[in-house]
């Protein structure tokens, strides 16, 4: 019901999201997280997952859950079974990260966000992505756990210190919708 993309259009403060996530398009690092929103609060869940359990879940087969013993994967599977969770959307992008260990804070800048709708497997190397960013432009991000650093402070624009949430799950999920309402237009 697009509940993770409704919940983040209408700010609701209480949310979250599940996701598969890799690196590269590489079957080398799979994780299944749970990205959970409380106002201001972020946590993220993750347990590992291997090749074969990822082809279970999109298979849907995926009862091995209730036997990992990560919560996340009995979360997991209770709200795939009950909310019938299925992939919305695929977000590709290339991260920059710093880290500066004072405040516990990350930077990253997001390049060349790309969204692909997800009839394929994730695998496939014959996904379409389409970009979501106009050219040269780029998400960064900053995170921090204990505080931000009156250095980091300095140095971001004068903006920034407005909390903005831009979401590049939004963002890709907007650029697929708009291009499947296209192609059906067109049919």
């Amino acid at each position: 019901c697009d509940t993770a993309y409704l919940d983040k259009l209408g700010g609701f403060g209480d949310r979250r999201k599940y996701r598969i996530r890799i690196y590269n398009l590489s079957d080398q690092v799979i994780r299944l997280e749970c990205k959970i929103k409380r106002d201001s609060y972020i946590c993220k869940l993750s347990a590992p997952l291997t090749r074969e359990e990822l082809d279970g879940i999109w298979a849907g087969r995926c009862g091995f859950l209730l036997e990992r013993p990560e919560p996340v994967c009995r979360q997991f599977y209770y709200e795939y079974v009950s909310r019938v969770l299925r992939p919305r959307v695929y977000v590709d992008y290339e991260r920059e990260p710093y880290v500066l260990e004072a405040g516990d804070v990350r930077v990253t800048f997001d390049r060349d966000v790309r969204a692909a709708y997800p009839g394929r497997p994730m695998f496939d190397g014959d996904l379409f992505f389409t970009h979501t960013l106009e050219p040269g432009k780029l998400v960064m991000e900053v995170k921090y756990t204990e505080f931000l650093p009156s250095l980091v402070q300095q140095i971001l624009p004068p903006r920034a210190a407005e909390r903005s949430a831009v979401s590049k799950y939004t963002l890709c999920c907007d650029k697929v919708n708009h291009l499947t309402a296209k192609n059906f237009q067109t049919v």
